[in-house]
């Protein structure tokens, strides 16, 4: 069995105006499901995540 996949959660919750955690960057409906979110489910929103971070730094 594989380990869970770990929430990218650094402790700093707050939605940006686009409903993106400015901390994270999953939106609140990714943090609202993730407990509930398969491994597979989890990545997909991880690769989602790396992309918004990118796009924060430009």
């Amino acid at each position: 069995m594989s380990e869970r996949v770990s929430s990218p959660c650094v402790s700093i919750c707050a939605l940006d105006e686009q409903g993106i955690c400015i901390g994270c960057h999953r939106t609140g409906d990714e943090i609202l499901r993730w407990t509930r979110m398969s491994n597979e489910e989890r990545r997909q929103v991880l690769a989602q995540v790396a992309d918004r971070e990118q796009k924060a730094l430009i």
